[in-house]
């Protein structure tokens, strides 16, 4: 374990596009936003620069921030999003049903004191985002603690973008466990033993004849931790760090919690429920600034290519491993958003005048927005009373950062 302990001076690690470790410069918060601020405004923006800050201490600091990082992580363009699902999406789709027992179960990932209403509106755009993008690929399949991963989105970028990330995510990042089956899930689980035997044997062995195995870690990966953390903040700054990181960083992370719990569970007997019931819990004081820096520093040693080459990782091949290469490529040649604002007005003015004639609201709504929603002053409500439960949302769930509102932010949101 020495390797390990010696690298817990550099928790303040950053982390740069190709995953090795820098030191944060002691540059100051202000700094920080200036440099991610430059780095939106270069064209190409510049994705190296994003994702160092967005896995650097403290990540990307405010939801303004990740309102305009996130798509460019995930080469999302801002101007050309999904409009919002119409009322045909929750037809006659097989996992309806599931989706909404387990949106309606998922009352605690909204923040505290949110009022019913509020929270009831955003329940409702949560069941259709799921399903809409499900809709759109078929060959995905839901698993419960998607929805974990879709509210963590929709709380901060809203309905429309939301939808965007979570298709990105969907294809990529989160596609081995949208298989028909777990096989593939257990496949990534599987790299955490490796991991743990690579730092520390003898926890390793201990696990090993415990026979504990690696369910424990099966929420912590699916869900990106956001189903076992009370504090909302906590899992916005692991979002930073994945959304920046290869598709296995949460295993990574998983190891990296087990090793810094190294003595609790040497002391636990070493019996598979008493280790499982431990291991299962996660603390909510864990030192995640420093945890990230650790988790970058083992993936770093111990990539997944050196891992897999153990018996157990050879036997199945990984749809998020093999594609994130080609994945990284594609955001590094992406337009800021005030160049890919300037064409789609041109486009738009060379291609239609009837959208001229709507507001930004109208224009961003669906089609058939008169059926799902009704006509006149219930039409108007409804607009309202969406609006501001996104609102509330945002302002509760980050109640530490003054959310200063433009017209763009507005414009997401429908």
């Amino acid at each position: 374990m020495k390797r390990f302990k010696r690298k817990k001076q550099n928790a303040g690690a950053g982390v740069n596009g190709n995953g090795s470790v820098t030191r944060e410069p002691d540059c100051g918060r202000k700094q920080k936003l200036a440099e991610i601020h430059q780095a939106l405004m270069s064209d190409p923006v510049d994705i190296e620069t994003l994702r160092k800050a967005a896995a650097s201490k403290g990540g990307l600091l405010t939801d303004e921030v990740r309102r305009k990082v996130w798509p460019k992580l995930l080469n999302i363009n801002l101007y050309n999003l999904p409009h919002k699902p119409g009322r045909d999406v929750r037809e006659h789709h097989k996992d309806y049903n599931q989706v909404v027992l387990d949106v309606r179960r998922s009352m605690k990932r909204f923040p505290k004191g949110m009022p019913a209403t509020e929270r009831g509106v955003l329940q409702e755009q949560l069941i259709d985002i799921i399903l809409e993008v499900l809709k759109h690929n078929p060959q995905l399949h839901y698993y419960q603690g998607y929805h974990d991963v879709a509210v963590t989105l929709l709380l901060v970028v809203g309905e429309r973008m939301a939808i965007a990330m979570l298709d990105t995510l969907s294809n990529y990042h989160l596609r081995d466990f949208m298989d028909p089956t777990m096989d593939s899930t257990k496949h990534i689980l599987n790299y955490l033993m490796p991991i743990l035997e690579q730092v520390d044997t003898e926890l390793h062995d201990f696990m090993i004849r415990a026979e504990v195995g690696t369910i424990f870690a099966l929420s912590w990966l699916i869900t990106w931790y956001g189903h076992v953390l009370s504090e909302f903040r906590d899992t916005l700054r692991l979002y930073d760090f994945f959304l920046a990181s290869h598709p296995l960083m949460p295993i990574y992370l998983a190891a990296t919690i087990v090793l810094h719990r190294e003595k609790e569970v040497k002391k636990t007997e070493c019996d598979m429920a008493m280790v499982h019931h431990l291991l299962s819990r996660i603390p909510q004081d864990l030192p995640y600034e420093v945890l990230i820096g650790q988790s970058q520093y083992l993936f770093d040693q111990y990539p997944p290519s050196l891992l897999a080459k153990q018996a157990a990782l050879q036997s199945r091949r990984s749809l998020s491993i093999s594609t994130f290469q080609a994945f990284q490529l594609s955001t590094l040649h992406q337009r800021p958003d005030s160049v890919l604002q300037r064409l789609t007005k041109a486009q738009g003015s060379t291609t239609s005048r009837h959208a001229s004639r709507h507001s930004g609201l109208e224009a961003a709504l669906p089609r058939d927005r008169g059926q799902l929603w009704g006509k006149g002053n219930r039409m108007v409500k409804m607009a309202v009373w969406g609006l501001s439960a996104t609102l509330g949302a945002a302002v509760f769930a980050v109640a530490q950062t003054a959310m200063d509102w433009g017209p763009e932010v507005l414009l997401q949101l429908f």
